[in-house]
């Protein structure tokens, strides 16, 4: 940014005492007051100008975000309508495979249960529920990730049946 403030400015203004005693105290601290507004006022467009640049780069982001979102979309899309016979294999994967999860979730949380005061005691029986049930579940849940995202929506009308 070409407005960053100074490294070593100051976010008080100063005060100058060695009017005291003067004739006119009044007319210095006045003009004292307005240094300190119109620096405050400089600082706070400072911060208003870094605010409306963050936001600038944060559109940007989302456009970009966005515009790679769609993209992905529409290859995933794109290759639905190529393939679809496979795009409804692998729906049905993804179901089948989901109730593989659900019944590998009801053993893993079962285990948890029967050897809960083990898992928490010991550190050796927790690296190995870990190492028994992490890679699997991991594993599992990305391929389930995959299937879901190349399946197809539930067969339309028009769409054939036929690989």
């Amino acid at each position: 940014m070409s407005k960053d403030p100074q490294p070593g400015q100051s976010l008080f203004s100063q005060i100058d005492v060695s009017n005291i005693g003067s004739q006119k105290p009044k007319a210095t601290a006045r003009a004292h007051a307005e240094s300190g507004d119109r620096e405050h006022t400089r600082i706070l467009r400072e911060i208003l100008a870094a605010q409306d640049r963050q936001n600038e780069l944060l559109e940007e982001l989302v456009t970009q975000v966005g515009a790679a979102q769609r993209q992905r979309a529409n290859e995933l899309g794109q290759w639905k309508e190529a393939n679809p016979h496979l795009a409804r294999c692998c729906r049905q994967a993804a179901e089948s495979l989901s109730k593989v999860q659900t019944e590998f979730l009801k053993s893993l949380t079962a285990e948890i249960g029967d050897n809960f005061d083990a898992l928490l005691d010991g550190e050796f029986m927790l690296n190995e529920f870990v190492d028994r049930f992490g890679p699997r579940l991991a594993h599992l849940n990305g391929v389930l990730q995959v299937l879901s995202q190349l399946s197809a929506v539930p067969d339309s009308p028009g769409m054939p049946n036929t690989p």
